[in-house]
């Protein structure tokens, strides 16, 4: 029980008379006097957030109630979104609202208490195991198509296992269910639950492991939001399912897990297959072998058929003939080359003797030309100061030959 003891009200006359206005001024003087600075928890009832940005709302406990209003500048700095059953504590002044007569809470600083806490705790918590990559889904492992046996992590005395054996035995009798009894509430129930799936792994007991409980509180689920428990979690060599409570539920194993499902009741029906499925698919898949298996029968004796000499034959000359126009084609476009390259060829040649013979010494001579030699040397006089007068020649014309004396020795146009 606190004691305010500058509240104590002013000594008045018994007669004295005062309006609303006066009565209200006069408590609004006292309580916001007496409580410049409060801090209360409670829970959040009635929250209206206003367009304006403000925030309306009320505090209430078991057995009383105190509104409260947040202004905008204020809830701008919230880290959380506040809601109806949020247990918050908060910091600001009590003043009276003249208008209607009731006072209130102005709240300055706002957080979560109680669960709160632990809610804030848990994201502190998932994000620092987010960071080093455990929620990948790159991680994460389909789950096998048909388990042979499956793991159960779970209280033995919980509905949660019951419902996942009636499930069980329902779709399928031919899996086979081992349970790993583990505490799933309390202090030790995380070391219960790290210990029960390190012996799963350990010794290879199944194809798949489902770990969960049925609901309960915030409080209850904590072990499964355990780091140990994650961790292991996200380290099993054998796909996990999570199965935690019910579906507005949640816990850190769900992340870690390769699968989330939402109930437990729900991972025995992700986890096992159902038996009339299976058969109808291995009925749908026999079915469709053997058509495909009759219509390559059916193709392969229509190709048979046509191998017979008459159709064979055929397909031989239907081949055979488009090669022959082919090598034909060829042989006369090489026949036609030969010729004109030999027509050509002999072209060039006639070119080549006719060039040969006009220069010839034998036609030159013949066209009046002759050849002059020193008859003493039988040198050919190329020019006339090769010889000098008295200089016997010899002149060689097409025909015969002549001998002749220089008698002078001059320049061509003299």
């Amino acid at each position: 029980m606190y004691r305010i003891a500058d509240m104590t009200p002013p000594v008045l006359p018994e007669d004295t008379v005062f309006t609303v206005t006066q009565i209200t001024d006069l408590i609004k003087e006292m309580i916001e006097g007496a409580f410049p600075a409060v801090v209360i928890e409670g829970e959040i009832s009635n929250y209206r957030p206003a367009g304006s940005g403000h925030l309306y709302f009320t505090l209430k406990d078991d057995t009383s109630q105190i509104s409260a209003v947040m202004f905008r500048s204020a809830a701008s700095a919230l880290k959380f979104t506040p809601k109806d059953g949020t247990l918050v504590r908060c910091t600001g002044k009590l003043t009276v609202y003249p208008a209607r007569g009731n006072y209130q809470i102005l709240i300055t600083r706002m957080e979560t208490a109680g669960a709160g806490n632990i809610l804030q705790m848990l994201e502190d918590r998932k994000k620092k195991l987010a960071s080093e990559g455990l929620f990948e889904s790159s991680r994460k492992r389909h789950l096998p198509f048909f388990p042979r046996t499956i793991g159960i992590v779970t209280s033995p005395t919980g509905a949660a296992l019951r419902d996942i054996l009636q499930i069980t035995k329902r779709r399928n009798e031919a899996v086979s269910v081992v349970i790993f009894p583990a505490l799933v509430q309390g202090n030790d129930a995380a070391a219960s639950i790290v210990r029960q799936i390190d012996t799963a792994n350990r010794f290879h007991m199944c194809d798949v492991l489902i770990v969960g409980r049925g609901g309960g509180s915030l409080e209850d689920l904590l072990p499964f939001s355990d780091e140990s428990v994650v961790r292991t979690i996200a380290a099993s060599e054998i796909p996990i399912v999570s199965a935690v409570g019910h579906e507005i539920d949640w816990a850190l194993s769900d992340y870690a897990a390769d699968v989330r499902a939402p109930t437990p009741s729900a991972a025995a029906e992700l986890v096992v297959p159902l038996k009339a499925d299976i058969m109808q698919n291995l009925q749908s898949y026999t079915d469709e072998l053997y058509n495909t298996i009759r219509q390559k029968a059916e193709n392969m004796k229509l190709v048979v058929r046509t191998f017979n000499p008459d159709n064979l034959e055929l397909q031989f000359r239907t081949i055979e003939q488009p090669l022959l126009a082919k090598f034909d084609n060829a042989k006369v476009a090489l026949l036609q080359n030969m010729d004109a390259r030999l027509r050509d060829t002999k072209q060039h040649i006639e070119m080549c003797m006719q060039i040969l013979e006009n220069a010839s010494p034998e036609t030159i001579l013949a066209r009046g030309y002759s050849m002059v030699r020193d008859r003493m040397t039988q040198q050919i006089v190329r020019d006339a100061s090769q010889t000098k007068p008295g200089t016997e020649l010899e002149i060689v014309p097409a025909k015969g030959k002549l001998t002749a004396q220089v008698l002078s020795v001059g320049e061509k146009n003299e």
